[in-house]
């Protein structure tokens, strides 16, 4: 036999046939309340997760779980290489694959031919800028006539 019960609006509880009030809203919704506690506490406004006993509390704060379920595994997403726009992906593995000492050498041949490279521009001297510059330079400070520096008053 199955008996129609309602479900009580503030404590959530179970309301058997010949307990509890029908309360209709002001909006026109009707709720069921379960016990007197619960028409006085839906009349003073209170919150029901702010009250120990009720479900939603319970619910909130993760009581009365008894299944102990798994721990949701979250994916961890996969690294992958990409080619960057300078290097290809293939460049990219060489590079890594190579030895520190190697790349070390790679450096200091490239300082060395930067240096003879400064060093050959010193003995020939200044390079000349060619005569094609004719504009003049303008100060930064100097700006155009329509605005003036300063405070505007």
């Amino acid at each position: 036999m199955v008996i129609a019960t309602e479900i009580c609006a503030l404590s959530e509880y179970r309301i058997y046939p010949g307990n509890g009030k029908l309360m209709i809203r002001r909006d026109g919704k009707p709720i069921w309340l379960g016990t007197a506690k619960a028409h006085s506490l839906t009349l003073q406004r209170k919150k029901a997760a702010k009250l120990v006993w009720t479900q939603a509390w319970r619910r909130l704060h993760k009581k009365g779980i008894t299944e102990t379920t798994a721990k949701k595994r979250t994916r961890r997403a996969n690294k992958v290489q990409r080619a960057v726009v300078g290097a290809s992906l293939d460049d990219i593995k060489k590079k890594a694959a190579e030895k520190s000492g190697f790349r070390s050498q790679q450096r200091d041949a490239a300082l060395k031919e930067v240096k003879s490279r400064k060093a050959g521009k010193a003995k020939g001297g200044k390079a000349q800028m060619p005569k094609g510059n004719t504009f003049q330079k303008v100060p930064k400070h100097m700006g155009s006539k329509g605005r003036r520096g300063g405070t505007q008053r």
